[in-house]
């Protein structure tokens, strides 16, 4: 068949990517006579240049009737492969990646430190950055090549007393010091302030630029406060603890409700008991959490061979998961997940505050309702009208906080559904009178129930069963 005529049988199409090429039939008759050659010329002279399908093409020509009836693919290009993305490699080993306790194959979890002091010198390399590489170009079947792609590249998160070279492929240590990982990963390198022994009157409160080591217990009344970690080998008791950083607390918290301990990243401790904890990331206990107010922006995990949460208020914005939630006596202990325990407050306040302004301006218009008869009726003197004017202006502007504070609710409420995440595993017991919330639903454990999970689904809080 001449080359022309393949034109009224068939027709081929490119994909809008340009990474393959169909043939169909336009028609077929008995005439239809093509040899693997034409047909690749015909190919060709539509553009389709590259990764030609040749047996596919012999195929068509030496069974035509099994190939006239659907859509053939002939030709496949190849896409670039995506480049490696660049990263960060440090010295050495700064922190767990992950800040979560790592679980054995038996199931118990090895409560390794959250916050590792690592010791360096001025001048010391802290950490490279390793480029991001290209991948491999692609070509089209048009036999257009697609160019190579570059992976993301890396950027150090500079912190307090390190510096990068010109390149910015290197972090240096500018002072002697811990490294010490804050909020947002930075990268920080901290002088130490060590106390040998208690934080009583003897030593005072601390107020630390750096990374704070107790050798003993922090009494009650007293403040520690540091930009860097804050690592206590003791106990405290109802202290003001806060730190840019992590805090672990070897001995345990018994607060008697006084103080609070406040963390930008992780708070790690054997036990808490009547006391407000906060941390940024990761609330991590090996025995107890009793009576306590605790809510952490990512996880409480409380898993150790007690694993115990009972009593109080615990907050978790993806995770708590314990051995043993409740006890027999059916204390009443609520585990919220599923939001930030800031937006739940904050959804509060607004609430409030929109009742007040709501208030505030149904006696401005009562006010202003008087005022505006009175005008009709010319009898306003200049005090009056100018009182009317600041009603008036006091009245736009307490509607506009009013549609700003309904907004900002409607965005919280808008969070509270967001619960996919979410979820409160026990891998022991929970016993009754222990109430479950996940974002905007609530749930009474009324009976004990052994190794569950519970998260959202459709509207409702279920329990599935707990596969550790």
């Amino acid at each position: 068949m001449e080359d022309h005529l393949l034109e009224t049988y068939l027709r081929i199409q490119i994909s809008a990517d340009k990474l393959s090429a169909f043939l169909t039939f336009n028609r077929i008759t008995e005439d239809f006579d093509c040899t693997p050659g034409q047909l690749e010329r015909f190919v060709r002279s539509k553009g389709v240049v590259y990764g030609i399908r040749t047996s596919v093409l012999s195929e068509i020509c030496s069974n035509t009737l099994a190939y006239c009836k659907e859509q053939t693919i002939i030709a496949v290009g190849h896409p670039a492969t995506p480049g490696k993305d660049g990263s960060i490699r440090y010295a050495y080993e700064l922190q767990d990646k992950s800040q979560r306790p790592a679980e054995l194959e038996d199931g118990k979890v090895d409560f390794k430190e959250v916050s590792r002091l690592k010791n360096v010198k001025r001048g010391q390399l802290i950490a490279e950055r390793i480029e991001a590489m290209f991948g491999s170009s692609g070509m089209m079947v048009t036999g257009d090549e697609i160019p190579a792609k570059q992976g993301k590249q890396a950027r150090f998160k500079v912190g307090k007393n390190v510096v990068v070279n010109e390149t910015q492929t290197a972090m240096y240590a500018l002072i002697d010091g811990l490294v010490t990982i804050t909020d947002k990963e930075k990268v920080n390198v901290f002088p130490v302030y060590e106390v040998n022994g208690d934080v009583d009157y003897r030593v005072g409160n601390i107020d630390f630029v750096g990374t704070v080591v107790i050798r003993g217990n922090v009494l009650s009344g007293f403040r520690v406060k540091a930009s860097g970690d804050i690592r206590v080998i003791g106990g405290v008791e109802g202290a003001e603890m806060e730190s840019e950083g992590s805090i672990e607390i070897t001995g345990g918290i018994m607060a008697g409700n006084k103080g609070y301990i406040k963390a930008q990243k992780n708070v790690k401790s054997s036990f808490i008991q009547d006391s407000n904890v906060i941390a940024g990331e990761d609330v991590l206990v090996s025995q107890s959490i009793m009576h306590s107010n605790v809510r952490a922006g990512r996880n409480v995990v409380c898993q150790g061979a007690k694993g115990l949460i009972v009593g109080g208020s615990i907050q978790a914005v993806e995770q708590v998961s314990a051995r043993v939630i409740g006890n027999t006596m059916s204390t009443a202990t609520a585990i919220e997940v599923g939001v930030r325990p800031e937006s739940r407050s904050e959804l509060q306040e607004l609430r409030l505050k929109l009742r007040q302004h709501m208030d505030a301006i149904d006696k401005t218009s009562k006010a202003l309702a008087i005022l505006d008869q009175q005008a009709a009726m010319d009898q306003l003197n200049d005090q009056k009208m100018a009182m009317r004017i600041k009603l008036g202006a006091t009245r736009r502007q307490t509607t506009a906080e009013i549609d700003q504070i309904r907004e900002r609710i409607l965005e919280i409420e808008k969070t509270l559904e967001d619960t996919d995440k979410a979820k409160v595993d026990v891998s022991h017991t929970v016993y009754g009178g222990i109430k479950i919330v996940i974002g905007r639903y609530t749930r009474f454990i009324k009976d004990p129930v052994q190794r569950v999970s519970f998260r959202y689904s459709e509207g409702d809080i279920v329990q599935l069963p707990l596969f550790t």
